[in-house]
């Protein structure tokens, strides 16, 4: 029995710009993303971090919001009412995107932590195209990537915790678009990461 073709996963790191914990009662207010790798049969490439990315800032969907999530992002919910782009068409675009850097591969969404990001992008995806280019499970975390390799306890990862050559030396801005470039670096040395106590 001949085996079965394994198409390639493109890895994009996402990061998302909110004013609440959930999306629906609160805004996404930003969109970043960068391609962070490639990986098939023959293993993990990483990828320039900064040569395919997407950024956009959306319209809020809501009056309610949290200030202290408001506050992290640092962005005006006042000129985002008048300059950010409606949801929809800025979604549209951002699969557009999807598609076009995925080429014939699987675009597979990865995070630090992707839950909440996640939760946004998939909410948004569903609620203003009707589809995600990312289907319905092509989503990894950071987080529970480096506590498999590490063997330690998932709920003990932090960066701090992570040894520095892992580590971007971005600085982790808040800007969607920024901190999306920052995890691509990250999740790309974890990829190729082989494990605590052995020569990279």
């Amino acid at each position: 029995m001949a085996a079965r073709r394994i198409r390639p996963s493109l890895y994009i790191s996402v990061d998302i710009e909110a004013d609440g914990p959930i999306p629906g009662p609160y805004s996404m207010l930003s969109l970043g993303a960068a391609v962070a790798g490639v990986q098939d049969a023959d293993g993990f490439t990483a990828a320039d971090p900064e040569r395919h990315t997407f950024y956009r800032e959306l319209r809020p969907i809501s009056e309610d919001f949290v200030p202290e999530a408001l506050a992290v992002s640092g962005l005006d919910r006042e000129r985002l009412r008048e300059e950010g782009l409606e949801p929809a068409l800025a979604l549209a675009r951002f699969t557009g995107w999807v598609r076009e850097v995925s080429g014939g591969a699987q675009p597979v969404m990865c995070g630090y932590p992707a839950s909440y990001d996640w939760t946004f992008l998939y909410w948004y995806l569903i609620r203003f195209t009707g589809a995600n280019p990312f289907g319905h499970s092509g989503c990894l975390d950071m987080k529970t990537l480096y506590a498999t390799k590490a063997g330690v306890p998932l709920r003990s990862v932090a960066k701090g915790t992570m040894p520095r050559e892992l580590l971007s030396e971005r600085r982790h801005t808040h800007h969607a678009l920024d901190d999306a470039v920052e995890q691509a670096e990250l999740f790309a040395r974890l990829m190729e990461w082989p494990g605590p106590g052995s020569p990279r």
